[in-house]
């Protein structure tokens, strides 16, 4: 009887409980336990394989339209990399970009880590025009292009920046991408033709993440998806830094996953229940 009443249910109904079951876990704030994924497990243990004095190259390709899925990743680096004292050098192939790069130094580098100096620990090359042509370029020759980081200092003032000629100096390349150009077109014109000289992680949307599995293990060493990825890797990177008791900055991932864990679920009971109902009407029809 009840499965018959759920074959004539208002559609109606099912957008209410759909609302519901998003509401919930983001009115109450409801967390869930993230077990990581090998993916994101080999995202945290290429970083964590860094010294202290290593160059890292954050290049974060995106903007407000896909902060809710890579925002958190990016916090989550940006913590990641500092508590390992590694050089980070932020640029962006984007034009909203710049946002997405001051966000990370304002909310992790200066709010948790005043003692890092600009220009000595990181420093913000900003946004360049010209695509996957930036990185065909600077794989080669950097200084062509950044003469000046994001505030107009010529480059050879900039401590951290003397020595440096092209990509390959790095010792990882961390790219956050969500749209083009991104992390297809940095494995294409940089971790391929330079497989020895550069490595690479990234983290992109859930629309980009089937199209970069086949680059893996070769031209990218890990790669996190969409806000499950990012919650993985947040996981591990507060396990092992940040105690019991985090900011909540650093479980903005394990957040955001409430309302989708939950969401997903009740799709998965509605397509059960529908399906159910469709063999019982088949059912019927026979006898």
């Amino acid at each position: 009887m009840a499965l018959h009443s759920l074959q004539k249910i208002d559609r109606r109904w099912i957008f209410l409980m759909m609302a519901i079951s998003v509401a919930v876990p983001i009115l109450f704030g409801l967390q869930f336990p993230e077990s990581p994924s090998q993916l994101a497990q080999d995202v945290f243990d290429e970083i964590e394989a860094l010294e202290e004095g290593d160059r890292v190259l954050m290049a974060w390709d995106f903007d407000p339209s896909t902060e809710g899925e890579l925002g958190p990743m990016a916090t989550a680096f940006a913590r990641h990399c500092c508590e390992k004292k590694v050089k980070m050098y932020f640029i962006t192939l984007l034009p909203v970009g710049p946002q997405m790069i001051e966000k990370s130094i304002t909310d992790v580098i200066k709010a948790d880590f005043p003692e890092l100096a600009y220009g000595e620990d990181y420093v913000n090359l900003g946004y360049k025009s010209g695509y996957e042509g930036v990185i065909k370029v600077i794989v080669t020759d950097l200084r062509s292009l950044y003469t000046t980081d994001a505030r107009g200092t010529n480059i050879d003032q900039i401590s951290m920046c003397r020595g440096i000629e092209n990509v390959q100096d790095m010792d990882l390349i961390v790219n956050i991408s969500g749209a083009y150009p991104g992390t297809k077109e940095w494995v294409q014109y940089a971790a391929t033709p330079y497989p020895k000289e550069i490595k690479m992680v990234a983290g992109c949307t859930g629309v980009q993440a089937p199209l970069l599995y086949p680059y893996i293990p070769e031209q990218l060493r890990g790669l996190l998806g969409a806000i499950k990825g990012a919650a993985e890797y947040e996981s591990i990177v507060v396990d092992k830094y940040l105690g019991d008791d985090p900011d909540q900055k650093y479980l903005e991932g394990k957040r955001r996953m409430g309302p989708q864990l939950v969401a997903h679920l009740l799709m998965i009971g509605l397509i059960i229940a529908g399906n159910v109902i469709f063999f019982q009407q088949l059912k019927a029809r026979k006898d």
